[in-house]
């Protein structure tokens, strides 16, 4: 059973998702996620995200759609996260995924600038994350390797330590 701080971080995330507001994630909340992050980044060519964000959302669809309606309720969110502590594999191969997408120039790290872009596409609204960053930061190199991430993103999906600093990696819960 997911704790009341899992529970709560699920429903931060699906709440930004949810871009349209109607309660439900769908397909198109995916798409307009991406075209958030292309805005973001001047109309950039966003394939690798898209097909990204597409692959989470078949995959969401298919492990918490119960009813098969095409459509995930916070509900239904919410009972994936009851089960994601047993599938580490899955969530580090997002988290993977993710970084490479965030990580707009390859070269291996994400900067503030980049992160930022990351909470701005989610929340679709001006976000000032420096302080998250800074918790983020674990060496204080100004930057976040893949492994940083990684181990953050975990964090978020999977911990209960509201603590953590991966708690906070979609912004302060």
């Amino acid at each position: 059973m997911a704790s009341d701080l899992q529970r709560k971080k699920t429903a931060l995330v699906f709440t930004a998702m949810d871009v349209n507001g109607d309660g439900f994630l769908e397909r198109r909340d995916f798409d307009a996620l991406a075209e958030r992050w292309s805005a973001l980044r001047g109309g950039a060519d966003t394939a690798e995200l898209r097909e990204v964000l597409t692959s989470w959302w078949y995959a969401l669809q298919l492990v918490t759609d119960a009813d098969g309606d095409r459509r995930v309720t916070l509900d239904e969110a919410q009972s994936v996260s009851d089960r994601l502590a047993e599938k580490k594999g899955l969530v580090m191969a997002t988290a993977r995924s993710i970084f490479d997408a965030v990580d707009e120039d390859g070269d291996g790290r994400v900067t503030a600038a980049e992160y930022n872009q990351l909470i701005q596409a989610w929340t679709g609204r001006a976000a000032f994350t420096d302080d998250v960053f800074r918790l983020l930061d674990l060496n204080g190199d100004g930057t976040l390797s893949k492994a940083e991430f990684q181990r953050h993103w975990v964090e978020f999906w999977t911990g209960d330590d509201a603590s953590a600093p991966g708690t906070h990696v979609f912004g302060r819960v």
